[in-house]
């Protein structure tokens, strides 16, 4: 038997209203869509009272769980023999407040509990104060040289005359302390707000001048979420035009804080050009699209090794970065390729020193990291304006 608008009306008539009264009579049920064997129904719980107040997301739960039993009820009594259902629950204005979603067509003999769709967490995160763009680098794991990516952008994009910041938020293994020479230096604070050190024409803070250098952070989820929050929170960071996040690796609770807590531009996502690498930069990029977070693009780090002799090997294997990035349909941001400069320039703590050629092994680290900057310059300025972008209206008079 086919599936019918009125019969799920009727089966929704039989949902009572916490207020009183039931769904349908209540005119809660907005829209009733139907194609083949699937339905969606669009419910206002405040249909014809824009001041009640809208009942929290377990409430909600709570009734289209409750609603979808009786609709499948309804369906299996009138010999539907499967059923696909999708429950929206909407404010007065029309904007969802809550889906829920069947992942298959389930048999109505054997309904399946869902759990609610959640919307991508960036969306309604709130902005730092005075800071324009806020772009997060990651990646799927450790070793990968996301640290040295952050650092050498924002250096970069200091060089082209804008105000930048970096954030270290790798919480358990910070490296800003080494690679921008932190060590000697004391962590000032002020009427309990922390004040960035101003080295290389950047600000940085790190939670490696907060704690012993030596001392491990044995410390779980909340813990990291909480110092990650007051980093961001409790930092003086004036007027930026950039602020750079270098995450740690993973897919795990500061990634989802910075989501949660902070508006972003958009993420850099590092890699190498090995395919485990790249594997877990899959799941890194996954991870940003699933937060609602835009990808900026990728880099490929470690590209290649320039020799002492000039010669340039691919140790790793050439490209790989390059090919993820192709398949995933997002912007490939450049190659870094690593020597012994590159090396020596990050443990002295003089990145600077990466974007001369006297000082930087040569000319091919250098020009690199120009052309990195400048792609992630291009990728931020069309992310700003799709963003910003507006849907056209005609006027006629």
């Amino acid at each position: 038997m086919p599936l019918t608008k009125e019969l799920i009306n009727d089966a929704l008539s039989g949902v009572a209203h916490p207020d009183g009264g039931d769904l349908v009579s209540r005119d809660c049920v907005l829209n009733i869509a139907l194609c083949s064997d699937d339905a969606s129904v669009r419910i206002c719980y405040t249909q014809g009272h824009p001041d009640q107040q809208q009942p929290d997301r377990n409430a909600l739960s709570n009734m289209g769980k409750f609603a979808e039993q009786v609709i499948r009820a309804a369906a299996k009594a009138e010999g539907v023999e499967s059923l696909g259902l999708i429950i929206d629950f909407v404010d007065h204005a029309g904007q969802v407040v809550l889906k829920l979603k069947s992942d298959t067509k389930t048999s109505a003999e054997t309904p399946k509990e869902k759990q609610p769709e959640q919307a991508p967490q960036n969306t309604n995160a709130a902005g730092v104060p005075g800071v324009k763009h806020i772009i997060a680098v990651g990646a799927g794991k450790g070793g990968v040289g996301k640290s040295t990516v952050a650092i050498n952008l924002a250096i970069g994009l200091a060089r082209k005359g804008h105000s930048v910041g970096v954030l270290d938020g790798d919480i358990y293994g910070p490296s800003l302390p080494t690679m921008l020479g932190l060590q000697a230096l004391d962590q000032a604070v002020i009427e309990s707000t922390l004040q960035p050190f101003l080295v290389h024409g950047i600000k940085s803070i790190t939670m490696g001048k907060l704690v012993d250098a030596d001392k491990p952070l044995i410390w779980r989820g909340p813990m990291a979420h909480g110092a990650f929050t007051q980093l961001i929170e409790r930092t003086q960071w004036g007027e930026l035009d950039f602020l750079i996040i270098d995450l740690p690796p993973g897919t795990g609770d500061v990634p989802l804080t910075l989501a949660q807590s902070v508006q972003l531009t958009g993420a850099v996502i590092v890699c190498t050009p090995q395919k485990v690498a790249q594997d877990d930069a899959v799941r890194a990029s996954k991870m940003f699209e699933s937060l609602g977070v835009d990808r900026l693009g990728v880099v490929e780090n470690m590209s290649y090794f320039i020799g002492d002799d000039g010669k340039e090997y691919d140790i790793f294997g050439k490209g790989g970065a390059q090919k993820m990035a192709q398949n995933l349909g997002l912007p490939f941001l450049g190659s870094i390729p690593i020597n012994t400069a590159l090396r020596r320039n990050m443990d002295d703590g003089n990145p600077t020193k990466n974007f001369e050629a006297d000082s930087a092994g040569g000319p091919q680290l250098p020009a690199a990291l120009e052309q990195l900057t400048d792609q992630l310059i291009a990728q931020v300025t069309l992310a700003s304006m799709n963003k910003s972008s507006q849907a056209p209206t005609l006027s006629i008079s």
